[in-house]
């Protein structure tokens, strides 16, 4: 049952709705309030199972106070929400009044919910008068990987409502090009804008019934040149429809496209930093004089264990994605590589496994800032990157480090990589390699963030781990540029093989997909054995008694070999050898 709210709290609301009320007409804003390690050894450990209530968002309203359907309600309780974010607790009120939203909220907010829980809120109450089938909701994504992200929490908020209203991801079989023969009408419809309007075109999917629009990271929509897409999905649906727009920068852009299909909206522009503040979010950053720095603590922190807990791991290109992975595959330190070469489908399922926790390390592609107006890449190149960005769109769950391998090149990529980690209620730490060419690009990401945002120097003694030197650099001379060209190759042959599996024979024995596993050895050369470990002489003396130690091979001794024999002569082989004078010989001395 939903829990009776008091007098004090109802009239409470009323004046907030009218206050929000008065405000949206004239698209006013609705503003809300919201230690350096010092010497080596460092562990940071993951605290993703500890959800603290931080202070920079604390809500007043509560779940139980939005008069929600119990049925919504208890799919809220089964997720373990503890109360609204700040976004959700502005917009979700306004939503139900059937306002048009504009809202600007950082990655992690919780902006999914906060327009999926009024829709379905809704919808199921439209259900219980008139049950016919239509589509009622467009969401429109920039990514297929987002697409796949907006149905998995739509089916988590549905879970107790499932066989009343019907959700369907366009993107989910995107992959062969081919069309969706619909054998029931979706009351929800989520998919990139191209896809929904291929759709549309081929006669699969009707667009007159629409209910709601939801354009979600609108400002990435605009980015991959969906506009004249959203333009003519726009020209299908009803004169009346209510829109949510959401996006984590404003730009003239979304001024144009909130012309296109707002009215009178209400502005939500949550005040806030652009990441979360130093009690959940721990920033570091520490200089390397040159490029083997970079490697051998990267070595040193995952195979010394410094950093425990899922990792998330960004380079600027494929080619360094490549050569970080064959680096660290020399030492049995197994990752999981995300990039735009990738088939759809594998991208989808390795970023399902890495959720799941099947691995720790994933070397993720930031390839949004490499396709800028300056740089001149092929039509080919940009096709395939497309509809693709790692640092955003993506819903890397329990992250709890983030390593910026390659510092990224604008303020707005550090931001949006850095928030995989510390997103809702949980904590992390992002760590920052920074070479002698980036120190520059530092400096400028500090002075953007502030004092608060301050990434901290990592104070990590260098000398200390010296005697792996040798080691990292014999291991960096066998990742040559063929070794990554092969390695490229052959990772494309088995993901094409594996997507085609997905598609096909999985689609019939969906446990089978668990057997499938993406952080295969690239490297077809044997790994050698005693690069497996660290000998104890080269781990720092701080370390010494920290980590578990090796298990030994059992010595030789006599007692075992004394019972070996004896064991050896009860077996009738053994018997039948000693019959046989020509084994059985012996010199006499």
């Amino acid at each position: 049952m939903i829990a009776n709210t008091s007098t004090k709290h109802s009239t409470q609301r009323k004046k907030k709705a009218k206050a929000i009320s008065k405000s949206s007409s004239n698209d006013d804003e609705v503003i809300v309030d919201e230690d350096a390690i010092k010497s080596l050894p460092v562990e940071i450990k993951p605290s993703e199972g500890k959800s603290k209530k931080p202070d920079d968002e604390v809500s007043k309203l509560k779940f139980h106070e939005m008069g929600l359907d119990r049925r919504l309600m208890k799919s809220i309780n089964h997720l373990k929400w503890p109360q609204p974010t700040a976004i959700q607790e502005k917009a979700i009120p306004l939503a139900l009044q059937g306002k048009d939203i504009l809202s600007r909220a950082r990655t992690g907010s919780g902006k999914t919910a906060a327009y999926a829980i009024p829709i379905i809120q809704t919808m199921l109450g439209l259900k219980e008068v008139n049950d016919v089938a239509k589509t009622l909701a467009l969401i429109l994504v920039p990514s297929k990987e987002l697409s796949q992200q907006v149905t998995q929490m739509l089916a988590e908020l549905l879970s107790s409502c499932a066989d009343s209203i019907l959700c369907l991801n366009l993107a989910a079989s995107e992959s062969d090009g081919g069309n969706l023969s619909l054998n029931a009408t979706p009351d929800v419809v989520v998919g990139t804008p191209s896809r929904v309007l291929a759709q549309f075109t081929a006669g699969f999917l009707n667009l007159s019934d629409i209910m709601w629009l939801v354009i979600d990271e609108a400002d990435l929509v605009l980015s991959y040149g969906y506009e004249e897409d959203i333009k003519k999905v726009v020209l299908q649906l009803p004169a009346t429809y209510q829109t949510f727009v959401t996006s984590a920068t404003f730009s003239n852009d979304i001024n144009s496209l909130k012309n296109l299909v707002l009215k009178n909206p209400v502005l939500l522009q949550l005040e806030e930093t652009a990441l979360p503040t130093s009690k959940r979010l721990t920033q570091y950053h520490v200089i390397c004089d040159s490029e083997d720095d970079k490697y051998i603590l990267m070595y040193a922190l995952l195979k010394l264990r410094l950093i425990q807990g899922k990792t998330l791991i960004f380079v600027n290109s494929i080619t360094r994605c490549y050569r970080l992975k064959l680096f660290l595959e020399q030492f049995s330190i197994f990752c999981c590589i995300l990039n735009s070469e990738l088939p759809v489908t594998s991208r989808l399922h390795a970023i399902e496994q890495f959720n799941k926790g099947l691995y720790d390390y994933m070397i993720a592609v930031d390839e949004s800032q490499l396709f800028s107006e300056s740089t001149k890449v092929s039509k080919r190149r940009q096709k395939a990157s497309k509809e693709f960005s790692v640092s955003r769109g993506v819903d890397f769950q329990k992250v709890s480090n983030v390593l910026n391998f390659d510092f990224p090149k604008t303020i707005q990529a550090y931001i949006h990589r850095v928030g995989r980690t510390a997103r809702g209620y949980s904590s992390g730490m992002a760590l920052s390699f920074v070479s002698g060419a980036e120190i520059a690009l530092l400096e400028e990401a500090q002075g953007e963030l502030g004092n608060d945002q301050c990434m901290r120097p990592y104070q990590f003694a260098m000398k200390e781990i010296e005697g792996l030197r040798y080691r990292c650099l014999d291991a960096m001379r066998l990742v040559t540029k063929q070794a990554i060209k092969n390695a490229r190759l052959r990772e494309l042959k088995i993901e094409i093989l594996n997507s085609e599996k997905l598609k096909g024979y999985f689609e019939q024995n969906p446990r089978d997909l668990q057997v499938l596993q993406h952080n295969s050895i690239l490297r077809p050369s044997k790994i050698k054995s005693h690069m497996k470990h660290v000998p104890e002489y080269l781990i720092p003396d701080a370390l010494k008694g920290v980590l578990p130690q090796r298990k030994r091979k059992r010595r030789f001794n006599e007692s075992s070999s004394e019972a070996h024999r004896k064991r050896s002569e009860v077996n009738p082989k053994y018997q039948k050898r000693k019959e046989d004078p020509l084994k059985s010989f012996k010199i006499v001395k």
